[in-house]
């Protein structure tokens, strides 16, 4: 499939629109410490001698534990829910089974009842399947829902008893794969669709009590998330194995030669501390192409390059 000279330089007029704003990000940043119009929240500052809290769910390992790092070194007092403990021994570790949604959100009132109010949530907690449709079991299905979706449910409502009295911020890990479906990786593309439709419509309800509900998106990135990932065996994937391999092997590239998770945490951490975050945000350029790519170009040449990205 070939594209037309206005696609080309359509695609090309995109990039060049990515790198300038990631440029005028870095200058602005850099400017002898002046702050943008609009994003002096300050949540690094601590208060009467009250530490902020934060809650990460997941950051055990990933963006979380980069995330979780970050929030320490602000100021924040950071805790850390999930199956592990967190490796920094500057966080407090509660440990839940997310998929389990009474254990997640008994977590979260812990912490609540603990601490009195909650300032930040993270939810960066997620799993991936990589099956055919066809073959795909419903229990593994549901768990990928238990946990990439219906667990940030739990967490959203959990933690807005102690965020509606003074405001607050929610950032949900979301993914580029839901803007572009991963093949073979279709349940995965769609719990993290689902999160960015929750964010949007959920904004309008909570912006009454000051509180800004967001989506990171990122792309690939360099974690032991690849290595995680539940992948079904030939036999299980019948005629599709050999699209699979070629959909599982062009994930892990893309992966591991990503986006650095530390830069991930960078976009998410910056968010927080902004009067008005984005409602959906990524990190680096590359990334940011691709989202404007989808706006712009023509939903069958996205869909013609995405399937040859993962070989199909």
């Amino acid at each position: 499939m070939q594209r037309s000279d206005a696609e080309e330089e359509a695609a090309d007029n995109v990039a060049e629109t990515a790198r300038s704003e990631e440029r005028s990000s870095v200058q602005n940043s850099g400017k002898g410490g002046k702050k943008e119009k609009g994003k002096d929240r300050r949540a690094d500052a601590v208060s009467g001698g009250v530490r902020p809290v934060a809650v990460v769910v997941g950051a055990s390992s990933g963006i979380g534990a980069e995330v979780a790092s970050m929030l320490v070194l602000k100021g924040y007092c950071v805790v850390n829910v999930s199956r592990r403990v967190s490796e920094n021994e500057r966080v407090k570790n509660i440990l839940a089974d997310i998929a389990q949604g009474e254990e997640l959100e008994r977590a979260l009132q812990t912490v609540g009842a603990e601490h009195g109010s909650i300032s930040l949530l993270v939810y960066s907690a997620g799993c991936s399947l990589a099956a055919p449709l066809e073959t795909a079991g419903e229990t593994d299905i549901r768990y990928l829902f238990e946990v990439n979706y219906f667990g940030a449910v739990r967490a959203v409502r959990s933690v807005l008893p102690y965020m509606k009295k003074r405001g607050g911020r929610i950032v949900l890990v979301g993914s580029l794969a839901g803007t572009f479906p991963i093949p073979f990786d279709g349940f995965y593309s769609s719990s993290k669709a689902a999160l960015d439709l929750l964010a949007k419509s959920t904004r309008t309800e909570l912006r009454r009590y000051n509180i800004a509900l967001s989506v990171a998106e990122p792309g690939g990135t360099s974690t032991s998330f690849t290595f995680k990932r539940k992948i079904y065996s030939d036999e299980e994937n019948g005629e599709y194995a050999k699209s699979v391999h070629k959909a599982v092997a062009a994930l892990g590239n893309i992966e591991q030669g990503g986006t650095d998770p530390r830069a991930v945490a960078e976009s998410i951490v910056a968010q927080t501390v902004k009067a008005s975050p984005a409602i959906t945000f990524t990190a680096g350029w590359k990334n940011k192409v691709y989202r404007i790519m989808e706006r712009l170009l023509p939903e069958k040449w996205t869909e013609y390059w995405n399937n040859k990205k993962y070989n199909q």
